[in-house]
């Protein structure tokens, strides 16, 4: 059982707002790779102990469910990822479950009935504006709840819909405690120096209105073209986007001389083009390139067996922009033609968590040198700059902001004015005049530098809903509690399979049978003692049989 945990100042800092708060929410903004799982699960373990309560955590996708409760497990707390309304309660061997917002829209009034006195993690936030419904069964979801802690790794307004349980000012979210990037790098071994070598070009391409156009970023244009030109030099169809990705892979074997398991991440429009530039890997630059799609059933496996291989590319059309934790990022392309800021820095926050044990370890994202990407990398690139200057050296910089705009926004779509998307068409794309970082000008936090985390003990875990404590294996060590349950229901739906097939009896009667035989009413309450006993009777009737 985990006793202790290193907490950083910043999470010891705001884990002891949050328990002084007397508020029932609190939102913590805290740049990506800085460790708010940690500090979450911190808080609902010591809160867990002090007055014993249901823990529920939700999550923006349905990969990131398997990886909160495997962090959960990590300090004794166990949490059912495969919960739905359909199973009836919680189950009585988990102290809570964890589910996507997507879920709980689907069933608010089924999850409110076992939320009250509940400790609710909301996890980024900013997704209950997505849809109003979600904020909506957000509402009535969790209004009950004891305790309710949001987590956002980026600052965020309300644009047109509020957020439930967060203070608002002038349209700002107004966070009960922030720590930016920033702060972050200024304290050393908690997130990496990012880089953001650009690329401008010169790009021709036949518009939906029939005009013919040909502009380079630097080039001064209104929306719709500005959003036609930044498709055309992602498109596969010129060579713009096959020499960034060419240069962005030597920059990756340059890291990997160093830094051998580094990998890379190609953020990709749409799932044709994702399959398009694991193409131009294999075909131009001789490297395999997993490609993860949400059309894609194996696709959270896929990154979770990215994050511990070998793998030189992923390529992900939304799926790890925000959440998922592959530290051994080191290089990335923004090929997607979202330049929302948010969007942005989601994806930025894929390459700044700190390794312990690698000196040098800076991140580069290649983005085009469109003013909109450029404009959001202003702010991140000066807080590095700020963070990693000595006070006896200039500052130097490696990026050129000085014509960077203030706007920003979603082009995805680029359906302006009703514009028919088929009739665009691309002539060609060309790369030109690449800007790339010298890391030598720059200071960077070294691995040698005393590691400012903090040991902080831990209470007892917490009992189980039945007044048990959890004899699951730790961590490391083997299983978890949830994923040896989803074993033993694996196995149970073999033998179940097996036994139709001997006895001529339905699915149904099998598993009503077993149900009886085991003293179950569903499947999907049982604990992981009544799946064992019911696999015991389900091998002893294959027997008979």
């Amino acid at each position: 059982m985990a006793k202790s945990i290193r907490l950083r100042p910043w999470q010891l800092a705001a884990l002891d707002q949050l328990e002084r708060s007397s508020q029932t929410d609190f939102l913590a903004v805290a740049t990506p790779g800085a460790g708010k799982t940690t500090l979450a699960l911190a808080a609902a373990r010591r809160s867990l102990a002090r007055s014993p309560a249901r823990l529920i955590v939700v999550v923006p996708t349905a990969h990131l469910k398997f990886q909160w409760a495997r962090a959960a497990a990590a300090l004794d707390l166990h949490l059912e990822a495969g919960w739905t309304p359909s199973h009836g309660a919680f189950p009585a061997d988990m102290h809570g479950i964890v589910t996507t917002y997507q879920q709980v829209a689907s069933a608010p009034a089924a999850i409110a009935l076992r939320s009250a006195g509940a400790f609710v993690i909301l996890d980024e936030i900013h997704h209950a504006g997505d849809d109003r419904a979600w904020g909506d069964a957000l509402q009535t979801a969790f209004e009950g709840a004891g305790r309710r802690l949001s987590l956002s790794g980026t600052p965020f307004r309300s644009d047109i819909r509020s957020i439930p349980f967060v203070r608002y000012e002038f349209d700002e979210a107004l966070p009960d405690f922030e720590y930016g990037y920033g702060p972050a790098l200024a304290e050393r071994r908690v997130v990496r120096p990012i880089f953001f070598p650009r690329t401008n070009g010169h790009m021709e391409w036949s518009a939906p209105d029939g005009s013919v156009n040909a502009a380079g970023f630097d080039d001064a244009l209104d929306a719709p073209r500005a959003n036609q030109r930044l498709r055309a030099a992602l498109s596969l169809d010129g060579e713009w986007l096959p020499d960034v990705l060419g240069t962005a892979h030597a920059r990756l074997r340059a890291v990997r001389e160093h830094h051998s398991e580094a990998g890379g991440l190609v953020v990709a429009t749409d799932q044709e083009h994702a399959h398009g530039i694991a193409d131009v890997f294999r075909r131009h630059l001789r490297t395999r390139a997993v490609v993860a799609t949400s059309d894609d059933p194996a696709a959270s496996q896929k990154i979770l067996d990215f994050t511990s291989s070998d793998d030189q590319w992923l390529v992900a059309v939304r799926m790890v922009s925000e959440g998922v934790d592959i530290p051994r990022l080191r290089v990335g392309v923004f090929a997607t033609t979202t330049t929302t800021e948010l969007f942005f820095r989601q994806v930025v926050g894929r390459f700044v968590r700190w390794q312990p044990g690698i000196a040098r370890q800076s991140a580069h994202l290649f983005i085009p040198d469109d003013i909109r990407l450029r404009s959001a990398a202003l702010d991140i690139a000066a807080d590095r700059r700020h963070s990693l200057r000595r006070e006896d050296r200039p500052d130097r910089t490696d990026e050129a902001f000085d014509d960077a705009g203030p706007g920003s926004f979603d082009v995805s779509a680029d359906l302006v004015g009703g514009e028919q998307l088929s009739l665009f068409a691309v002539i060609s794309a060309v790369a030109t005049d690449a800007v790339m970082p010298d890391d030598e000008l720059h200071s960077e936090p070294e691995d040698s530098d005393p590691d400012p985390a903090l040991i902080l003990e831990l209470p007892a875990p917490p009992l189980l809903p039945g007044g048990s404590r959890s004899t699951a294996i730790a961590v490391g060590d083997g299983e978890t509690l949830m994923e040896q349950k989803v074993r033993l229901r694996a196995s149970n739906a073999s033998l179940v399979r097996d036994l139709a097939r001997r006895t001529g009896m339905t699915h149904a009667q099998v598993n009503a049978e077993l149900n009886r035989l085991a003293g179950l009413k569903r499947i999907g309450d049982a604990t992981s003692v009544q799946l064992e006993r019911r696999l015991t009777h389900a091998r002893r009737w294959m027997v008979k049989r």
